[in-house]
């Protein structure tokens, strides 16, 4: 198995990095650590245009560029005709037409008062979700790239990423990112119920490791807001049994805390794990469907009606030291974990899924 390693010294490490929690990162965190979808949400928490400017640029989305303004206005209107054919909803004139895409995330995180705007607007963006990730998908069966250069232009922009966050201060201490090999992509499929390749999400990954776990509440929120696009978190496939949500709410400002709980409540822990796993095995989790951008060495001659950019599922993990240690000792131990794993398979090939195999 391939493995890229960036050791954080962080003694030469700068302090330029916002570490801070705010509402829209526990907004972001919910879906994370829930592995709910964004679909189901009744709001954001953009405070503004400056905001949601960071947010699109997790998509690789630049307001600057002409044509990715002209792309985010084409989706949108594509959002409002399919509302407005389909489920006949009435939209007023700011809505159907603003002057500014980005004005209408910034509606869609008002709180309180009359609300058939801000509900609108969520109505909106969720299609707006739905219509560019599919068309992102159709992109990527259109142009002539595998699918291993699509994996290699992500790996590289996350180590990309990964010295970034080294340089601007934020608390990790080492950055893994590694492949699946074929024999273990192999070994996974026969150990799943559901078979199919598609079903392996896991074929990149990289585990980010901070100092403390205290760390772990800032370094999530971060990588949220600038390494990846939280709406694409993959829906039910997040895993936490690491952190208290509760630590999430108590890092916030006094005043952002009473509107997060009165927003949706407090955040769910997910702490199903991996059945081949050890019982004390603690990690966070989580699969996103990651950005890349097509080359312009590649010619896109649907870049006004698909975009520029494709998705590739991505898994993160997010751990401190001590835990990284614990986890390596004993039952939790990979080996013992592989062990398991390969028995599994044995079984299921000799006997079939239902047979359990003896202990």
């Amino acid at each position: 198995m391939r493995r890229d390693i960036l050791e954080i010294d962080s003694a030469w490490a700068s302090d330029s990095a916002d570490l801070a929690i705010h509402l829209q990162d526990i907004e972001a965190l919910r879906i994370l650590l829930t592995g709910d979808s964004v679909i189901d949400w009744q709001r954001l928490a953009f405070p503004d245009v400056e905001a949601v400017n960071r947010f699109l640029a997790t998509h690789l989305i630049d307001m600057g560029d002409d044509t990715d303004r002209e792309r985010l206005r084409y989706v949108y209107n594509e959002s409002v005709s399919y509302l407005e054919e389909h489920l006949h909803l009435r939209f007023p004139d700011e809505l159907r037409d603003p002057e500014d895409v980005r004005q209408v995330f910034v509606w869609a995180s008002q709180w309180g008062g009359f609300r058939r705007t801000q509900i609108l607007s969520c109505v909106i963006l969720k299609l707006m979700h739905v219509i560019h990730h599919m068309e992102a998908a159709d992109l990527k069966f259109r142009l002539p790239v595998s699918e291993a250069q699509y994996l290699d232009l992500a790996h590289r922009r996350i180590l990309g990423q990964a010295e970034a966050m080294q340089s601007s201060g934020v608390p990790i201490v080492s950055f893994y990112g590694s492949k699946k090999s074929r024999s273990s992509v192999i070994t996974k499929l026969l150990a799943k119920k559901r078979a199919v390749a598609a079903t392996v999400f896991d074929k990149l990954r990289y585990r980010v490791v901070v100092r403390d776990h205290e760390d772990i509440g800032a370094t999530l929120s971060f990588m949220a807001r600038e390494l990846f696009p939280f709406n694409y978190v993959i829906p039910s496939e997040s895993h936490n049994n690491l952190l208290d949500p509760s630590e999430l709410y108590a890092a916030l400002p006094s005043e952002e805390r009473d509107e997060a709980e009165q927003r949706a409540g407090p955040i769910q822990r997910v702490a199903t794990r991996n059945e081949f796993s050890g019982a004390s095995y603690r990690m966070i989790n989580w699969i996103v469907d990651y950005p890349v951008q097509i080359p312009d060495a590649i010619p896109n001659p649907y870049r006004m009606e698909f975009g520029r950019v494709v998705y590739v599922n991505v898994e993160f993990q997010l751990i401190d030291e001590t835990t990284e240690r614990a986890n390596e000792q004993g039952e939790n131990a990979h080996m013992l974990y592989k062990a398991r794993q390969l028995k599994r398979v044995a079984v299921r090939l000799k006997r079939g899924v239902t047979a359990q195999p003896k202990k």
